[in-house]
């Protein structure tokens, strides 16, 4: 564990880091376009943690999870482990939008404006946080 002048860092952190540093080409793209987006209430994390898992990309203000699958994804064992993690996700509160790596190449105008999309309906829901999604 990595200590800090202001105690214990989470030892997420250092994975989280270097998820952040191996993206995929594809990961790198949509991230090039979700800095981009102009709501300024959509800010995104890359490799955020949620619970045991990383999320690609995360806004916590609207509980919106991205996920950038590559072909592995189609795997059964790997199918019923997003399946799980979805599932994990979704019991505190986040929205998982799920686009493959040929989306985010060949349809990345498509991806986008699904996820403005979620970010607006999110906008507009009254917030309500339970003790356990926090």
């Amino acid at each position: 564990m990595v200590k800090q002048e202001n105690g214990p860092t989470d030892p997420r952190v250092a994975r989280a880091r270097q998820l952040r540093r191996a993206m995929t080409n594809a990961e790198r793209k949509l991230w090039w376009y979700l800095r981009r987006l102009p709501n300024e209430n959509a800010h995104f994390r890359r490799q955020a943690t949620i619970g045991r898992y990383y999320a690609d990309f995360a806004c916590h203000h609207h509980r919106l999870v991205i996920e950038v699958d590559g072909g592995g994804h189609a795997d059964d064992l790997q199918i019923a482990a997003d399946k799980s993690r979805t599932e994990f996700l979704t019991a505190r509160g986040y929205r998982v939008l799920r686009f493959w790596n040929n989306e985010v190449f060949n349809q990345i105008d498509g991806v986008m404006s699904v996820i403005h999309q979620a970010v607006a309906d999110a906008a507009a829901k009254p917030e309500k946080v339970s003790p356990e999604q926090a």
